[in-house]
């Protein structure tokens, strides 16, 4: 059975079908079916919740998504390892169970099967995965009223915080981030609370094979507290713990702390989101000091959502100054959105500074259109380039050039149905003088990708 046969089935039950859609999430234990408590006993309403007590407090709800993705590439490596032109598939199968036991006690589970084909290097480690657990968590609610809640959970799991830049579960590629260990909760109308102590895992191909981290290698206090006037505010502090990380001053063990705010509106009118981070800690013998400053600042119509939202983001990420001279100035990420500066995008965020504005144009209820332009420049002149995971990409080479290139973007989005999305995006990558120097034979990239995705 291939994906275009199961695409063609959801479809026509999709479209075919008398259901009632909820509101799907980002994180789909987010979700809350008790709604459908008092509902017609449909086919959907049957799977979204299936009470397994005569009160209801107890009930399962199953969901899951079918995603396939078509990606054009040329030149994505910018000539260096003359790579050309490259199409390959991509398929993500999701399937999950929700089981409430009353208001005390839940589990959550989440099979994962992600799939790649035609890659001429073979898959990379956020394509293929063939079976695996996702989520597979329990939930304990030692504490409860109305409005405040304490919540315990243990297990597999998926974490975001904030706008994502320093910790996404990173859904835009095939293959999602998890996490192994504990997270303790407060919620009220006013503040929210999470601890947390993880460890993040090895992705294999095979069916089961991933590995987890025996030791924790994540952790972190993250809050958000709304005043009265309805001002949010983020205060966050993280932890990591890695070994052999590679940067441009070399490869070492790395201990990082970040301490970080976050001012931020989102909605109708004058949106904003103002960020700053500062590390510290050891990479090897060298100690860390690294920090972070982004911007965006934008304006949403509330009278007419025909007319274009226009956004500005602007980054100022550290770099390493001088390799050897005893501090490590080269700003981690972690574990980063994938698509923070964009579809695809050529530098991640360390050893950065750019501009990127943004518009976002609803014509018609089911159609947006996007676009971005991105412009990228080094902050340090010592330290290379590094890509949307905080890899390092490209070495500085001693080259004294700044600017990395500018990044021409476009999307499409189509809301076929509640069940039913279709995204596709177009991205021309104009290398600067940097890569220009660094990579004789430079070439500007190229990227095209196509996506249809089904959720239930």
């Amino acid at each position: 059975m291939n994906l275009r046969y199961i695409l063609g089935c959801v479809f026509l039950l999709s479209v075919s079908s008398q259901l009632l859609a909820q509101p799907f999430k980002l994180m789909r234990q987010d979700e809350d079916y008790t709604g459908l408590a008092d509902s017609s006993r449909g086919i959907y309403n049957r799977l979204k919740y299936t009470p397994l007590s005569r009160d209801g407090r107890a009930y399962l709800s199953l969901g899951g998504e079918v995603r396939g993705e078509v990606d054009y590439a040329l030149h994505e490596d910018w000539g260096e390892h003359g790579l050309g032109r490259d199409v390959f598939v991509l398929q993500r199968y999701h399937l999950h169970a929700d089981l409430h036991l009353g208001n005390r006690v839940r589990v959550f589970g989440q099979l994962r099967s992600g799939l790649e084909d035609g890659r001429k290097r073979g898959p990379r480690g956020i394509d293929e995965d063939q079976l695996n657990v996702q989520n597979l968590f329990v939930d304990v609610v030692p504490f409860g009223r109305t409005g405040r809640t304490l919540t315990v959970r243990l297990g597999r799991q998926e974490l975001r915080y904030g706008s994502g830049r320093l910790v996404d579960v990173r859904d835009g590629p095939n293959l999602r981030l998890y996490f192994d260990g504990a997270k303790v909760a407060y919620a009220s109308p006013r503040l929210h609370v999470d601890a947390f102590v993880m460890a993040d895992a090895r992705v294999n191909t095979g069916a089961f094979d991933n590995t987890s981290n025996r030791k924790a290698n994540l952790w972190g206090i993250y809050s958000t507290y709304i005043t009265p006037k309805n001002l949010l505010f983020d205060f966050y502090y993280l932890g990591i713990h890695r070994a052999d990380s590679r940067f441009n001053a070399g490869i070492a063990d790395e201990s990082r702390h970040t301490l970080g705010t976050r001012f931020w509106q989102d909605g109708i009118g004058f949106v904003y989101n103002f960020e700053t981070g500062f590390q510290f800690g050891a990479f090897g013998t060298e100690r860390i000091r690294a920090m972070a400053l982004s911007s965006e600042v934008g304006y949403v119509f509330a009278h007419s959502k025909r007319l274009p939202a226009v956004k500005l983001r602007t980054d100022y990420i550290s770099g390493d100054k001088a390799s050897g001279d005893g501090t490590m100035g080269t700003f981690n990420a972690m574990y980063p959105n994938g698509g923070y500066f964009g579809m695809n995008p050529q530098a991640g965020p360390a050893n950065l500074r750019s501009v990127h504005p943004n518009l976002t144009w609803n014509p018609t209820d089911p159609f947006i259109f996007t676009l971005d332009l991105v412009f990228y420049w080094r902050n340090s002149l010592n330290d290379g380039i590094y890509g949307p995971s905080g890899a390092l990409t490209l070495s500085s080479s001693d080259a004294k050039k700044r600017y990395i290139g500018t990044a021409y973007m476009t999307t499409f989005s189509w809301h076929i149905n509640d069940f039913l999305n279709y995204n596709i995006g177009v991205q021309y990558f104009k290398t600067g003088h940097f890569i220009n120097d660094v990579i004789p034979q430079h070439k500007d990239g190229f990227f095209l990708g196509s996506v249809l995705a089904f959720k239930f």
